[in-house]
């Protein structure tokens, strides 16, 4: 993805790289690095299925708790 800015005839700086910023934004480019940045792992099928156990075993332990008195409150 080359992306390239001539300068014009009498023109500034200051106008080019505000051309060229410009032109990099509406290329989508920005976008695609900062995406690629921080790119988060699929997560497997077994982690999913532990995490969701994990959580029901979670609110069975919360439910159990609370019938007993020892959660005053509920969430």
């Amino acid at each position: 993805m080359a992306l390239e800015v001539r300068r014009k005839e009498k023109e500034n700086n200051n106008s080019i790289v505000h051309r060229f910023t410009r032109s990099v934004i509406q290329s989508g480019i920005i976008k695609e690095a900062r995406s690629r940045r921080f790119r988060i792992r699929p997560i497997s099928k077994t982690a999913k299925k532990r995490a969701a156990l994990r959580k029901v075993r979670a609110k069975e332990e919360y439910d159990r708790k609370w019938k007993r008195g020892e959660i005053k409150s509920r969430r």
